[in-house]
């Protein structure tokens, strides 16, 4: 069983769940899936604008999990924020994974000048009882106190580019202070090239781990919720196989000192999508 972190309006959510950014609807996805939940995950992490929503909604059902063991993400991309375009995107995703309702709901990217509205949106689904839990993703903090200066349901969730070196102290002690779990994206890096790390490498060898479970381990000790994105079953099952160790302070701290607050992805206050 995958250990859960409790949300701060009750929920227990995965600290561990597979990402499906950049595989492909169809058979990729489907398998990726099912794969996953054979392997005990139970946490999916999917958005609108990957195009995979309705594979995901299939290997659910051809899985034979029931739906209330099931913790299901997806997010609203940024051409659908607003009000009422929002409510009609949350539909639209719903009905293609072919659930009745979402686990998590976030905000893909802040929009500026309609990420507040947006959020509005997600707190009536919340209070319509259409989604378990609501929150953003790829928030700064100054998003994050705008998004708090306006809102009756503070987010629950922030998910965003998380690994050894972005560690994102800053906004992790912000959220923690605001009762806000953080969820990392990309926690291996695009490409796996924090696997090539030294340090990785040695903490690996010492444990007698992969890198990518040493780095997912660290995560989970970080008290940050990981989404690990893999389409290979042998991958997918080692990436869960990382509650039966425990790193050091002495090796946590190795890892946190690979810090170089770069990231891979798009800066959240400088992209034009």
């Amino acid at each position: 069983m995958i250990p859960t972190k409790k949300l701060h309006n009750g929920v227990d959510m995965p600290v561990l769940g597979l990402g499906v950014w950049q595989t492909k609807e169809g058979e990729e996805v489907r398998t990726a899936v099912k794969a996953a939940l054979a392997a005990g995950y139970r946490s999916i992490d999917t958005a609108a604008v990957y195009g995979n929503e309705a594979g995901v909604g299939e290997a659910i059902r051809e899985s034979g999990v029931a739906r209330e063991d099931l913790f299901i993400t997806t997010k609203v991309w940024n051409s659908d924020q607003g009000y009422e375009s929002t409510l009609k995107a949350f539909e639209t995703s719903l009905d293609k994974l072919g659930l009745e309702y979402m686990d998590l709901y976030l905000i893909h990217w802040p929009v500026s000048g309609k990420y507040v509205d947006t959020y509005r949106a997600l707190e009536t689904l919340y209070e319509q009882g259409k989604v378990r839990a609501i929150g953003v993703s790829n928030f700064h903090i100054h998003h994050l106190e705008d998004v708090l200066a306006n809102c009756k349901i503070k987010p629950m969730v922030n998910q965003i580019e998380l690994h050894p070196r972005l560690s994102q102290v800053e906004i992790r002690e912000f959220c923690q202070k605001h009762e806000i779990a953080v969820e990392a994206w990309s926690p291996l890096m695009q490409g796996g090239e924090i696997f090539e790390n030294e340090t990785i490498a040695q903490i690996a060898e010492k444990y007698g781990k992969t890198p990518a479970q040493i780095v997912l381990r660290w995560d989970i000790q970080s008290d940050i919720i990981t989404i690990p994105k893999s389409i290979t079953p042998s991958r997918i099952e080692q990436n869960v196989n990382v509650f039966d160790f425990e790193l050091s302070a002495e090796d946590l701290a190795k890892i946190d000192a690979l810090n170089e607050n770069r990231r891979l992805g798009p800066d959240p206050d400088n992209f034009d999508f």
